[in-house]
This record gives structure tokens, C-alpha cells and sequence, in this order.
């Protein structure tokens, strides 16, 4: 399974109504990131979840889905956050 799947099912404690995960590992091979496995991910979702949530809580949310892929197969994760209606 593919990791952007992986992210994707974590994901799904938020039931969210869309999730976009770029895969932008290839732009950082030679990183520090890289070299551990890591990889780099951009991430968009909207979730009901993070209606009247502040940017840091919806942020936590995402981290706390994710669990421990944040330090094992996530180097970096770049979020966008938002509730429906939103975007």
C-alpha cells in the first residue's frame, strides 16, 4: 500500500469530506529527511471536524491522526486545514 493510502486511511478519524496528499519526496532526496525514509507531504483536507477550530488545533488534530508516522514515515507535512465552506 502506497504511503500517500496510508495517510489517507489514518486520515479517515476525521471523516473528512476531501483529502489531497501530494507526494513531494523526490524534490528532497539528499535531505536529511530522505536519508531516514522519511518523506515530504503536502496535504489538503476538509473536515466538519475543524469547524470553529483555530489553525493550531486543526493542526494537532491532523498530528494526532497520523500518530506515529509523524516520526517514522513523515519528514515533513505541509497542511492545509479546512472546515467545510471554507475553500
Amino acid at each position: 500500500m502506497s504511503m500517500a493510502r496510508q495517510i489517507e486511511e489514518k486520515l479517515a478519524a476525521l471523516s473528512p469530506e476531501s483529502v489531497e496528499i501530494i507526494d513531494e519526496s523526490s524534490k528532497h532526496v539528499g535531505h536529511e529527511g530522505a536519508r531516514s525514509g522519511g518523506g515530504h507531504y503536502q496535504l489538503i483536507i476538509v473536515s466538519g471536524a475543524f469547524s470553529g477550530q483555530p489553525l493550531q488545533a486543526r493542526h494537532r488534530m491532523v498530528y494526532e491522526a497520523l500518530g506515529p508516522m509523524m516520526h517514522r514515515d513523515i519528514h515533513a507535512l505541509a497542511i492545509k486545514a479546512y472546515a467545510p465552506g471554507e475553500i
